[in-house]
């Protein structure tokens, strides 16, 4: 899968079921646009960006934003423990000792730092 990163959103570009689509990940209302060629893909995931910003701008509604900087993670009793007894010795709360871990994980693994869906909310839809 190929991802577009445009005004603090990530599209995918994906190939399915003999047809391009280009979708807008990680916020509830549904951004969704078809093109012909792959080499469409990013100016059609731009355009539907900007679309979406417009029709939320003139409905008066903010648009939905695919990072909060708040979620939650499952792991094991023990794992919990040892995080939260770590982070108390190094005398910060366990969210940013977590937060610090995510950090060194990203770099570790070489991961650019990037400033820069689903249908529970309205569907944007455009045909390159």
């Amino acid at each position: 899968m190929k991802t577009i990163t445009y005004k603090g959103y990530q599209a995918s570009v994906e190939f399915d079921d003999g047809a391009l689509f280009v979708k807008v990940l990680h916020i509830d209302d549904v951004l969704v646009a078809e093109c012909d060629r792959a080499s469409e893909a990013e100016a059609v995931a731009r355009d539907l960006i900007d679309a979406y910003l417009a029709d939320c701008k003139e409905e008066g509604r903010e648009p939905a934003k695919p990072y909060r900087g708040s979620f939650n993670v499952r792991v094991t009793p023990d794992l919990h423990k040892r995080a939260a007894m770590n982070a108390a010795e190094e005398g910060i709360s366990l969210n940013s000792w977590i937060g610090d871990a995510i950090q060194q994980k990203l770099e570790h693994a070489g991961r650019p730092d990037r400033a820069e869906g689903t249908a529970s909310g309205r569907r944007h839809a455009l045909r390159a």
